[in-house]
């Protein structure tokens, strides 16, 4: 790939990611600790503290932290060892070309329409921090394509974007903690009831695993531009203490001292307007995931099934486009039980991938071959029965059934099924030959 080609933001969407072209530890980081430090997981973090004690946010927290650094930590591995976006692994690992295409579309709406989602909220936020002076109409065109012009740029431009933004995110959560300790002893809070219903541990902690699963499934998105595994397991670590954990437990904490989950009252409250108002920026970073990861699969899309490449930047500019109208138009506001019906056909993905990749090793051989090329392999495979079943058992088991996280059931039981079959296939071919 020309020099040319990447400076214009194409980041290898269709090709795996040189060592030439690796990124610091800092610079990975940097982008996953804000794509969990937004206004989005504050959110999360007040709605607990507004209906559990201190403890009880804690425990179910932890639980659903670890869920997504297993599951992120390992198809992160998978990212830096290929070099591979999450659309093109999964046509060498158990989905083929055509499996691929399906699970990009979806990523693809998926991602495209949580930006609207996302856009809607940032704007509500300039409109409120305006006092109303700013419409809403303009302040969606204004934060949505803002998102987009940022997103044409690649990698390097998500970085610089999340190196400024995350620390005037912790700086003003700061402020809002030193301003709410001054007044309420730590003592009391970690003791204090909360003000709204109940909400149970297990709840919870499918609150937060389910909240950030899609997440943890494109990792490696990011983690292609890493420079080894274990940069991949601070990254997605440092990631979760900081973003998930702390930010999660700091909002706990301020809607148990505020006795509310209005997260932008609670700041005002805590910190005043300024401090609001970075809380409500914070919404850019992880807008800037969503469109990235939904360039990179559409990309893909039009790849495989058209055998066209297209520009990345070119595919950014025109989906930004059309997140930033259907915000707008307030069409998606029809469609989030629809994108929740989507977020639920992915766990089981990542069940999958993880087996496929790390056990069942079905295309381990070409992709390893083709990597010392530093290649794509020449031929993806085909979308076998056994993919098809073990998607749709892991999706109606997340669907349907309610016990446990339903994101995790997905995962597991497409992951055994998946495992079992292709035992099954591989017996009898042995068998036969």
């Amino acid at each position: 790939m020309s020099a040319a080609k990447n400076a214009i933001g194409d980041d290898y969407s269709l090709s795996r990611v040189p060592q030439s072209a690796r990124k610091s530890l800092w610079s990975i980081t940097i982008i996953r600790v804000g794509a969990f430090a937004t206004i989005s997981q504050f959110i999360l973090g007040a709605t607990m503290g507004y209906g559990m004690t201190f403890t009880d946010a804690l425990i179910a927290t932890f639980f659903g932290s670890i869920i997504l650094q297993a599951v992120g930590f390992l198809l992160g591995y998978i990212g830096v060892r290929e070099g591979l976006s999450t659309s093109l692994l999964t046509r060498w690992a158990g989905f083929g070309k055509h499996g691929g295409t399906i699970f990009s579309i979806i990523i693809a709406i998926s991602c495209i329409g949580w930006f609207g989602v996302q856009n809607t909220i940032f704007a509500n936020g300039l409109v409120e921090a305006s006092n109303g002076k700013l419409p809403l109409i303009p302040a969606m065109f204004l934060t949505g394509l803002s998102v987009t012009f940022l997103v044409i740029f690649g990698f390097k431009l998500l970085s610089i974007t999340a190196a400024i933004a995350v620390p005037a995110f912790l700086l003003a959560v700061s402020a809002g903690v030193f301003s709410v300790f001054r007044e309420t002893s730590l003592s009391e809070l970690f003791s204090a009831a909360p003000a709204g219903e109940p909400l149970s541990i297990g709840v919870a902690s499918t609150m937060i695993a389910g909240g950030f699963i899609v997440g943890a499934i494109i990792t490696p998105d990011i983690s292609r531009f890493a420079r080894s595994g274990k940069d991949v397991f601070w990254m997605t670590t440092i990631g979760l203490i900081i973003g998930e954990l702390g930010i999660n437990m700091i909002a706990v904490l301020l809607a148990l001292a505020a006795r509310t989950n209005d997260v932008v009252s609670i700041m005002v409250q805590a910190s005043g307007i300024i401090a609001a108002l970075v809380v409500v920026f914070s919404t850019i970073k992880i807008n800037n995931v969503n469109l990235y990861a939904a360039s990179l699969s559409v990309t893909s899309i039009f790849d495989s099934v058209f055998n066209v490449r297209l520009g990345r930047a070119k595919v950014t500019l025109v989906i930004g486009i059309i997140g930033t109208v259907l915000s707008a138009i307030g069409i998606l506001n029809y469609f989030i039980d629809f994108l929740v019906v989507l977020g639920v056909l992915v766990p089981p993905v990542a069940g999958i991938i993880i087996i496929d990749y790390f056990i069942l090793k079905t295309s381990r051989q070409v992709l390893d071959e083709s990597r010392e090329r530093g290649e794509l392999p020449s031929v993806a495979g085909r979308l076998s029965p056994i993919t098809i079943i073990a998607w749709a058992a892991g999706f109606l088991v997340g669907y349907f059934v309610t016990w446990g996280i339903p994101s995790l059931n997905a995962l597991f039981v497409s992951g055994i099924i998946y495992y079992i079959g292709g035992l099954v296939v591989r017996t009898r071919s042995v068998a036969i030959s």
